[in-house]
C-alpha cells in the first residue's frame, strides 16, 4: 500500500503497550459502553427480523455511514489487494462469524448465559496470543486476572442465567465459537496498526457487508419479510451507528495502542456497563451480587494491568528492607 503511506509489513512489527495508560483505559471504557448497548439493540431487532438479516443491516448501515465519513473527510480507501484480503479475513472473524453465531445462540439461551459465554473471549485471546505473538505472552497475572473477571461476570448475572438452558448445547457452543472467533480477530487485527482506525473499521465492515449480502438474501429473502416497526428500525440504526461504526473506530484505535489481549478485556466490562446504563436510564436497582461481581472484575483488571501488584510488591520489599536495616542502624548508634 505504498500509495496510501502504510504497509502490512510495518504494521506486523509494531510493538504494543503491555501496561495500559489513562488514554487506553478511557478508550476501553468508551468501547464497553458502545458494545454494552449492542445486546439491548440486537434483542429488540431479532424480535421481528431473522438473525442473518439483522447482521446484514448492522454491517451494511455501519459501512455506508463510515464510507460517507471517509469521503467527507477527504480520504480515500486504499487499493492494495493484500490489504483488502486482510479486511475480508477480519470481517469474517470479527463480524460475519461471531454476529451470526451470537444472534443464533440468543434465540435459544438466556441473554445472561450468552454474556457469560461471551466473557470468555479474553481467556481465549490470552491463550491464542501466547502461541501466535512474541510480545503478548501468557503470564500468571494475566491468566488469574481473566479468570477473576469471568467469575465476576458469573456472580453479577447469577444462577438464573443457567435456568432453562440444559437442552441448548448447540446454542451454547455457537456463542463460545463466537468468543473464539473474536480472539482470532484480535490477533489478526494486529496487522492493521499502521492503518488509521477509520480506514481499518470501514474496510472490515465494507468487506463484511459484501459477504453478508448474498448470504442474507439467499437464507432470509428479506423482501418477503414484513417491514419492521419504528422501534426495531431505530434499534437497527443505533446498533449500526453506535455499537458498530463508532465502536470499531475505538476498537482499532485501542488495538493499535494496547494489543489484542488488553483490547478484549472489554468483554468483561460489557456487563458492568449494561448495569450502569440500566441504573442511570431505566431506574433499575443494583443488587449486592452486582457489587460483588464488579469487585471481582475490578480485581481481575488490576491483576492484568499489573501496576497495583507491582506497587504492593515494592511496598512489601521496601518494608522488609527497612526492618532488616533497623538493627544495623541501632548497633552503629551504640
Amino acid at each position: 500500500m505504498e500509495a496510501s503511506g502504510f504497509s502490512l509489513m510495518d504494521q506486523a512489527t509494531t510493538t504494543v503497550k503491555q501496561v495500559m495508560g489513562p488514554v487506553e483505559w478511557a478508550l476501553l471504557l468508551v468501547l464497553a459502553l458502545l458494545w454494552g448497548g449492542s445486546f439491548f439493540f440486537s434483542k429488540i431487532a431479532v424480535s421481528e427480523l431473522p438473525p442473518l438479516t439483522v447482521v446484514l443491516c448492522r454491517v451494511l448501515l455501519a459501512a455506508l455511514a463510515l464510507n460517507v465519513v471517509v469521503l467527507l473527510g477527504g480520504r480515500r480507501m486504499p487499493a492494495d489487494p493484500r490489504l483488502w484480503g486482510a479486511f475480508f479475513v477480519m470481517g469474517l472473524l470479527n463480524n460475519v462469524i461471531p454476529f451470526s453465531l451470537i444472534f443464533r445462540g440468543q434465540t435459544q439461551i438466556a441473554s445472561g448465559l450468552a454474556a457469560i459465554l461471551n466473557a470468555t473471549t479474553p481467556l481465549f485471546t490470552v491463550l491464542v496470543a501466547h502461541v501466535a505473538t512474541k510480545d503478548e505472552k501468557l503470564s500468571a497475572s494475566r491468566l488469574v486476572g481473566v479468570l477473576a473477571g469471568v467469575i465476576g461476570v458469573m456472580v453479577m448475572i447469577g444462577p438464573g442465567a443457567f435456568a432453562g438452558g440444559g437442552g441448548s448445547t448447540p446454542a451454547k457452543t455457537a456463542v463460545l465459537g463466537a468468543a473464539v472467533s473474536y480472539a482470532l480477530a484480535a490477533i489478526w487485527g494486529r496487522r492493521f496498526r499502521g492503518v488509521p482506525p477509520m480506514i481499518a473499521a470501514n474496510g472490515q465492515l465494507s468487506a463484511s457487508a459484501l459477504v453478508m449480502t448474498p448470504v442474507a438474501l439467499i437464507a432470509d429473502r428479506p423482501w418477503s419479510l414484513d417491514f419492521p416497526s419504528p422501534r426495531v428500525a431505530w434499534a437497527l440504526i443505533a446498533l449500526a451507528l453506535l455499537s458498530t461504526a463508532a465502536g470499531y473506530i475505538v476498537y482499532f484505535a485501542l488495538l493499535a495502542r494496547a494489543g489484542a489481549t488488553n483490547v478484549l478485556l472489554v468483554t468483561l466490562l460489557i456487563p458492568p456497563s449494561a448495569l450502569l446504563l440500566g441504573a442511570l436510564f431505566l431506574a433499575e436497582s443494583v443488587e449486592p451480587r452486582d457489587l460483588g461481581g464488579l469487585a471481582c472484575i475490578a480485581a481481575g483488571l488490576a491483576a492484568i494491568d499489573g501496576r497495583l501488584l507491582r506497587w504492593l510488591r515494592w511496598r512489601v520489599v521496601s518494608r522488609q528492607s527497612s526492618v532488616v536495616r533497623q538493627p544495623v542502624g541501632k548497633s552503629v548508634r551504640t
